[in-house]
């Protein structure tokens, strides 16, 4: 059963700032991730939030086990997005 996916107002934001193009890789790379995003997303060192690697561009998100869901919280280029 594949986890359910939520979006902060910030992540939304991010993504629509976005080329289109690049908005429906990511978006798609999340959806195939969400079948099983412990083997996917990789821990950032530090915290307790988890990135995804698509291209050029980083999701940072939170992986919630207990209610299995992905919150977004940020999206943006792999230069800036950890400087936010």
């Amino acid at each position: 059963m594949p986890w359910k996916i939520q979006w902060t107002h910030q992540a939304l934001k991010d993504l629509d700032g976005l080329e289109t193009r690049a908005a429906q890789r990511i978006i798609k790379k999340l959806e195939r991730a969400a079948a099983d995003p412990v083997r996917i997303f990789h821990r950032l060192v530090g915290c307790d939030d988890y990135k995804l690697r698509i291209g050029d561009y980083r999701l940072l998100a939170m992986l919630s086990h207990a209610a299995k869901t992905i919150i977004v919280e940020r999206v943006g280029h792999r230069s800036r997005v950890y400087k936010q």
